[in-house]
């Protein structure tokens, strides 16, 4: 496990990098929030060391990307009622009450399906989601 003070220095050096990487590939604020702290966590946690600081920068790269595409395979395998309301709310930023006019349906009715896909993506993903 990585000292407080590798952590800190990593998070100095690589934090701007990982959140863009971040952005890029989930266009939402709050996906590339948690994806951040789970790389850092990953980080902490790792117990190999790097051979320089180019190696440790393409492991940042390789991890951020790679949970980046985990999020987004959860959310493409969501039946398409869920995908939808997912993709409207958290990746275009629609409200509830925008979805349901979108899409015809009752305000409540986006809530649920809200709701259950949050509960999907956060069993599918270990709780590091929603």
């Amino acid at each position: 496990m990585k000292s407080a003070e590798e952590l800190n220095r990593a998070v100095e050096t690589y934090a701007d990098m990982v959140r863009r990487i971040c952005f890029v590939h989930l266009k939402n604020r709050d996906d590339t929030e948690d994806v951040f702290q789970n790389v850092f966590l990953k980080y902490m946690l790792y117990e190999g060391s790097f051979a320089d600081v180019e190696h440790e920068k393409a492991w940042f790269v390789r991890v951020t990307i790679n949970a980046c595409t985990e999020v987004l395979e959860v959310v493409l395998r969501l039946p398409e009622k869920y995908r939808n309301v997912i993709y409207l709310f958290y990746y275009e930023g629609y409200s509830a009450v925008e979805i349901a006019g979108i899409l015809g349906r009752k305000e409540n009715t986006v809530y649920t399906w809200l709701s259950r896909a949050k509960d999907i993506l956060r069993e599918k993903l270990g709780g590091e989601w929603a």
